[in-house]
């Protein structure tokens, strides 16, 4: 993560990343939040509204899934990052939620759910 990043509060404690996270909301919500921006290259904004939509929670199941394959949270978290960014945008989701086909799935979600938040 760059050094102008910035790690913000959740505004979803109760639901998305952070309410799915349970026990380990309050630790892992800062990793995510510099690991999803690192490799996306989006603002924490961006990266905050991924997290606390519903996409947030489904990322949170996934790295729940590495937590119980035995990694520790800072590395569950790097691994649901890397599967998500290797994902690509197909043209069901493109169709869906207009999310441009052949991006890499964490990015195009962070993107889709920031123009979100700005709609709302």
């Amino acid at each position: 993560m760059n050094a102008s990043a910035r790690i913000l509060p959740t505004r979803n404690e109760a639901w998305g990343f952070f309410g799915t996270m349970n026990e380990h909301a309050a630790s892992a919500w800062p990793l995510a939040m510099a690991a999803v921006a690192q490799a996306t290259g989006e603002s924490p904004d961006a990266v905050r509204a991924f997290l606390d939509a519903t996409p947030g929670r489904h990322f949170a199941d996934e790295v729940h899934n590495g937590l119980h394959a035995g990694l520790a949270l800072a590395a569950a978290i790097d691994a649901a990052t890397q599967k998500w960014m290797g994902w690509r945008i197909g043209a069901r989701t493109q169709r869906q939620y207009g999310i441009p086909r052949g991006l890499p799935y964490l990015t195009g979600f962070v993107i889709h759910c920031d123009s979100v938040a700005d709609n709302e």
